[in-house]
């Protein structure tokens, strides 16, 4: 049990070739769309989600913010259907490699920053040094405000990383668990299996609430440089 523990996590390979890039690919695929001038209950409600998302989060903009409306409107639906579909059994999910939670949030913290040098230099430097500072402390507090900065796109991704791979992992522990106490004991076999299906419905909402929260914070990153 415990040499397949981390089984679950490792990049699928397909005849020696790394499969990563098509189970990427795969969740667009999932988004239904429609060709007839009257939509069904499903596009319907699905068009009624996106924009309410897209609401919550521009509100906060100005013009110039809500141009990343379709970018970050795609990143929340791309992380969302990514956490969902890893929670299938013999799934792989993406989200749980630091290296692609790094490769999303770096271009987008850094475009988000570039921007705000380019458009508003004074007020983005004046995030490095807070008013009324002690003269003593200012070199200190320079560099912290620059190291926070600078950890922001690593935060990012730890936190999504770290929330989906320990759901995985419990997941896993748990159904392990199931598994060997159905030929001891039925009745305990009872409470750890409505456990697991309770950390189950738990995991789905914590799949979506990370997308947001992912996405949230790459809004209000813009937010403050716009």
């Amino acid at each position: 049990m415990n040499e397949n523990l981390f089984a679950s996590f490792i990049a699928p390979t397909i005849l020696g070739l790394p499969a990563a890039v098509l189970i990427i690919l795969f969740p667009p695929l999932l988004i239904p769309t429609s060709k007839y001038l009257i939509n069904n209950r499903l596009i319907t409600t699905q068009q009624w989600l996106i924009k309410l998302t897209s609401k919550q989060m521009m509100t906060m903009h100005n013009t110039k913010g809500r141009t990343w409306s379709l970018m970050l409107v795609s990143l929340i639906i791309f992380i969302a259907t990514t956490n969902l579909l890893g929670l299938l059994p013999y799934s792989f999910t993406p989200t749980t490699q630091l290296s692609m939670n790094l490769a999303m949030a770096i271009p987008l913290w850094a475009g988000a920053v570039i921007m705000g040098f380019r458009s508003k230099i004074k007020n983005a430097l004046a995030h490095f040094l807070p008013q009324g500072t002690p003269t003593p402390l200012i070199p200190m507090l320079v560099i912290i405000e620059t190291i926070s900065l600078l950890i922001q796109p690593m935060a990012l991704a730890v936190r999504l990383t770290a929330n989906i791979t320990a759901g995985h992992l419990l997941m896993h522990l748990i159904g392990n668990a199931t598994l060997a106490m159905s030929t001891i004991n039925l009745p305990s076999t009872l409470i750890i299996f409505t456990i697991l299906i309770l950390l189950t419905i738990l995991e789905i909402a914590v799949a979506l609430i990370q997308a947001y929260v992912f996405t949230l914070l790459v809004s209000l990153y813009l937010h403050d440089n716009t």
